[in-house]
């Protein structure tokens, strides 16, 4: 048997020592994003007086915008979801492909991305290979109904990319989703 000496076992806690520090880093949760500061208007009486009516500054030709209301427009008759473990086509999802199979069936010049998603339970590869496999299904349902493949690319984020934020099945139930994006 042969018996270890205090270099290579140095070299050992020394590899030990880096696994377990990589082991912690992956595991660090993120901040949070800050929500927005409200701006306050901090002229004078006269030169806010001056600024309401116009006079003497130049008009603002910024809008306001509504996220929110652009997030729902964007995704809207374009996410296909799933049940939780499953990569089946759930019959809700069904107009949406449909309705996308049109649109590639009557211009063959649309390309098309199907992005894969999961919720946060399951490990990473899991994830990554589950949202895979629901981006597939997907692809595999618009060919079916008249798609190219040519026009199709079938892409996982598994769990990276959640469209809600929260621990509960409300939240788990909008991540598990195929997102259908024009390339």
């Amino acid at each position: 048997m042969k018996k270890l000496t205090s270099p290579s076992f140095a070299g050992v806690s020394m590899l030990a020592a880096a696994l377990v520090m990589t082991g912690c880093a992956s595991k660090v949760k993120l901040e949070e994003p800050k929500s927005a500061v409200p701006v306050e208007n901090r002229l004078s009486g006269n030169a806010a007086n001056r600024n309401a009516q116009g006079a003497g500054a130049a008009q603002s030709s910024v809008a306001t915008v509504d996220l929110a209301g652009n997030a729902n427009q964007d995704t809207a008759g374009r996410v296909v979801y799933f049940d939780f473990d499953s990569y089946v086509v759930k019959d809700e999802g069904r107009a949406v492909i449909d309705k996308q199979a049109r649109r590639l069936v009557a211009d063959s010049k649309v390309r098309m991305v199907v992005e894969g998603h999961t919720d946060e339970r399951g490990g990473r590869e899991y994830n990554l290979a589950l949202g895979q496999r629901r981006a597939e299904a997907v692809v595999k349902a618009l060919t079916l109904l008249g798609g190219k493949e040519s026009q199709l690319e079938a892409v996982s984020f598994g769990m990276e990319r959640p469209s809600a934020d929260g621990g509960n099945e409300a939240a788990w139930a909008k991540n598990r989703r195929a997102e259908l994006k024009d390339r």
